[in-house]
């Protein structure tokens, strides 16, 4: 599956992927944007670990970022449960060399157009560390709204964050 941007593709995991994905997301200033299971130092076998995870979706949420026929990003949904079933939470990260070129906003408009024409969702959530206001920027940019904050609610790296949370609902 290949869904084109301007400046980019998004994509399916491919296994060769392995190499320009641990390049790009080995990056403590991604990192600590992200939930811990991303993990910094980012090593080859975390990136074919996760790339193996991804390889045989069904339905396909989860893209490779690519630009210039490289892996340097990623953005998906996780499919949740019970009384989330139809509401899946949005993740994904950029290559630092690729920040402030207007890329994450089409990528996410992107992705969450294909959820509501291809899965049974009613909406998409987000969530962003206080510390983050470029990964705000992005969500509002591609037309999500701020629901709220909880405050003080996530650690990273030793240190207590709000969580921004963002909805998008199907039009």
């Amino acid at each position: 599956m290949r869904i084109t941007g301007s400046q980019f593709a998004l994509r399916t995991w491919l296994e060769s992927d392995a190499v320009s994905l641990q390049k790009h997301a080995n990056n403590v200033n991604i990192s600590k944007y992200l939930f811990d299971r991303f993990p910094y130092p980012y090593q080859l076998s975390d990136a074919e670990k996760f790339i193996s995870s991804k390889l045989d979706q069904d339905p396909v949420v989860n893209f490779a970022i690519e630009i210039d026929g490289e892996v340097a990003g990623g953005i998906g949904l996780e499919l949740r449960q019970d009384v989330y079933r139809k509401t899946p939470l949005l993740g994904y990260w950029l290559s630092e060399q690729h920040w402030s070129k207007g890329i994450m906003p089409e990528a996410v408009k992107l992705v969450t157009d294909y959820a509501f024409e291809n899965l049974d969702i009613i909406c998409i959530v987000a969530n962003a560390f206080g510390h983050n206001p470029k990964s705000m920027k992005v969500l509002e940019k591609a037309g999500f709204v701020r629901q709220g904050i909880i405050k003080q609610c996530a650690i990273k790296y030793d240190e207590v964050y709000d969580e921004h949370v963002f909805a998008l609902h199907r039009k």
